[in-house]
């Protein structure tokens, strides 16, 4: 037998007892560091990923039961875009309507001493379309002219009204009117592209 085994079985039973016991602890540390805590962390780590997969669960599963309202959200929006796109001219539609503002002013009686077309101004998607306009007339001409403006299904801002000369004429107040007229028309591809390679003026 063993020299040291038999050292061991001479020893009293306390001993014994106490040196099982150390060999029990250190076992059951072995399997705690070595097989317990190992676990441990890579059960921690599926859960934090499961966590993680649930959530986008959830978030898909939201977004797939709002589907039906997000859908209904974007005819809408497409329809109000077609909308808005018939309220703002091409290139080709700007004569034809400055020729419709004139008209106007003449049908509501207004005599016009400037009509004067200003260089555009392009923004993102849009280009301002400013005209100088000098008309005479009666305030009552003057009143139903703008608001054959407002009526027009183009866009058409007026701005910078200015009175002057206002007189009686055969009981009628008759003034001269300056304004600034501005309609918009959307770029076209070529357009935008062109004024972005267009360095600003500071």
């Amino acid at each position: 037998m063993d020299p040291n085994i038999e050292k061991i079985l001479k020893l009293p039973n306390k001993q014994k007892i106490g040196i099982l016991v150390l060999i029990l602890c250190l076992e059951a540390a072995a399997l705690v560091y070595f097989l317990y805590l190992p676990r441990h962390k890579e059960l921690n780590t599926l859960r934090t990923q499961l966590t993680k997969l649930q959530s986008e669960v959830d978030e898909k599963t939201r977004i797939a039961n709002n589907l039906p309202k997000l859908k209904k959200e974007y005819d809408d929006l497409t329809v109000e875009l077609e909308r808005a796109l018939t309220e703002l001219p091409n290139s080709k539609e700007i004569p034809s309507l400055l020729t419709s503002i004139t008209s106007l002013g003449k049908n509501a009686g207004l005599d016009f001493l400037t009509f004067k077309p200003k260089p555009e101004a392009p923004k993102d998607f849009y280009a301002e379309v400013p005209v100088d306009i000098v008309v005479y007339g009666s305030y009552f001409s003057v009143a139903n002219f703008y608001a054959a403006v407002a009526n027009l299904p183009r866009i058409v801002n007026i701005t910078n009204v200015d009175f002057a000369e206002v007189k009686n004429a055969n009981n009628r107040m008759m003034t001269k009117v300056n304004c600034l007229a501005t309609t918009f028309r959307f770029l076209d591809k070529k357009e935008i592209q062109d004024d972005k390679k267009t360095p600003k003026k500071k």
